[in-house]
């Protein structure tokens, strides 16, 4: 595989080989602690048709930021030089600002991906970093790829058997020798025969030399939105990667659909896969995404409040105060407080500023992670009995921390409400997440939580309401669930067949 070609004139800086070891004190861009949160690995965006493509790709990427802070991507064509591409560590704020760098992005077409690695994958090298790019016959192409291949494992062994050779340890590379061994005639076939062999998640943005493609897998897990830029063409994992660049919010891309759009013919519109009943991420709108972008049309603010108000509902708690924990908590704490009657504070702040800390790691400052990034509202808090409003409980450590802070503030008494369900299964469609003897639900009951935990009271949101607050009246459909939520209960749309064989152990049939 041949990468892509550099201009002349690129005195773009050498890549380091490696990524510096991971920090201790790392947080995700709510400000959370990256030890107990859920991360979405990924995502993508890509522009057709505008002046300098890679500029407005700079700043989508930006604005998906919270989807994955390890590292970002940006591939280009421009007829005259070709392909270029930069890949970089760290923020993209901090990578792609530099007008030397971006001199050697030139181009109308571009498209660009951040990621987080997954789990155990800290020591990742500048090659794991998408988009990633295939010279074929018929011209080049490059993916960025949001999701998880569940027989990457397989795809992966058969294919270096056949002799291909891999760059990287990513699944996603996967599609590209898949692409390179297809027999169709074009690329966008190719795609399509290439992701017919896989299965798992993926929100794919790719390009040519001339075209923007955009594929959703047929259960449609990942997000993946198109919009317009003057007269050109945006793909973005979220709307809010639309909304930075002033480009109009068209539709999303359907599940199964692959749209392949040229400045020429415009847009069109294929349905490769065999029709399923939709399972989008119900993650996407209890954390991942962020809360000023729309998801099937509806605000992702706006389900985080009324998930609140149907916590409210289902877990009434006699109390003084109502606390989100800053800042993925915020807008469930608003509507508990809003449906209980109960005044709501902003009883922890949170640092702004917070980042790697300055301070290098010492034993005796080891546990201080949380109150670099927190702080308790002291005068609000003394002497409140004080509900605490949380998005999830991963492994608890930051729970314990923060009841803790609590306390030692002056609190009378500490309640936790978690706006979505004990989370006790792994997630294995692109997202980060723990095996699941780590994971405090998997072997806990509630009430033993709570103990875990030692706070008053623990109470998280049923499936059902999580499902009503996302816009589904009746609740969960037992027997066609509207949407992901295996990460809850254990139910896989998609075997992960690759864990299987490692040995894991799905849920047993009721």
């Amino acid at each position: 595989m041949r990468g892509p070609k550099r201009r002349p004139s690129d005195s773009e800086p050498a890549l380091s080989k490696t990524m510096p070891p991971a920090h201790p004190f790392d947080f995700d861009a709510y400000g959370n602690d990256g030890d107990d949160k859920l991360h979405e690995e990924c995502g993508v965006f890509g522009v057709l048709g505008v002046t300098d493509a890679s500029n407005f790709v700079a700043l989508g990427l930006h604005a998906l930021q919270h989807r994955g802070q390890e590292a970002g991507g940006i591939v280009c064509h421009h007829p005259e030089y070709g392909f270029n591409s930069a890949h970089r560590f760290g923020y993209v704020r901090d990578s792609f600002t530099s007008q030397t760098l971006m001199q050697t992005l030139p181009g109308p077409l571009a498209i660009g991906h951040v990621r987080y690695s997954t789990a155990g994958s800290k020591g990742a090298v500048i090659r794991d970093v998408q988009p990633f790019f295939g010279e074929f016959s018929m011209g080049g192409a490059a993916i960025a790829h949001n999701g998880n291949i569940t027989n990457a494992i397989a795809l992966r062994r058969e294919l270096i058997e056949r002799g291909s050779i891999f760059q990287s340890s990513s699944d996603s590379e996967c599609i590209i020798h898949l692409m390179a061994r297809s027999l169709q005639q074009n690329i966008p076939e190719r795609m399509e025969d290439a992701l017919r062999r896989v299965e798992g998640a993926f929100s794919v943005v790719a390009m040519t030399r001339s075209k923007l493609i955009g594929v959703r897998d047929p259960l449609g897990v990942r997000p993946l939105v198109l919009g317009r830029v003057g007269d050109g063409w945006v793909l973005s994992s979220e709307t809010c990667g639309l909304d930075i660049i002033g480009a109009e919010f068209i539709r999303e891309v359907e599940p199964g659909e692959m749209v392949v759009i040229d400045e020429k013919n415009g847009l069109e519109s294929r349905f490769p896969f065999r029709k399923q009943s939709p399972r989008f991420c119900i993650f996407e709108h209890v954390y991942f995404s962020r809360p000023d972008s729309i998801i099937g049309g509806r605000s992702v603010y706006e389900t985080r409040r009324q998930i609140g108000v149907e916590l409210a509902r289902e877990a009434p708690q006699d109390a003084d105060l109502v606390c989100p924990v800053p800042d993925s908590g915020t807008p469930a704490a608003i509507g508990f407080a809003h449906e209980s009657g109960i005044p709501y504070g902003m009883g922890i702040i949170r640092n702004q500023y917070m980042g790697r800390t300055f301070i290098e790691p010492t034993e005796s400052i080891r546990n201080m992670g949380v109150r670099l990034k927190l702080n308790v509202n002291r005068a609000l808090i003394r002497g409140k009995r004080v509900i605490l409003v949380d998005d999830s409980v991963v492994r608890g450590t930051t729970s314990r921390k923060i009841k803790e802070m609590i306390l030692d503030a002056g609190a009378k008494e500490v309640h936790f409400r978690i706006a979505s369900p004990p989370t006790a299964w792994p997630c294995f469609y692109g997202v980060d997440t723990p095996q699941r003897d780590k994971l405090l639900a998997a072997t806990m009951t509630e009430e033993e939580m709570r103990q875990h935990l030692a706070v008053d009271s623990l109470k998280f949101i049923s499936l059902d309401g999580l499902y009503r607050a996302a816009g589904e009246a009746q609740g969960r459909n037992a027997n066609c669930p509207q949407y992901c939520d295996a990460c809850f209960s254990g139910e896989y749309p998609v075997a992960p067949s690759d864990m299987i064989e490692k040995g894991f152990q799905l849920k047993a049939a009721e």
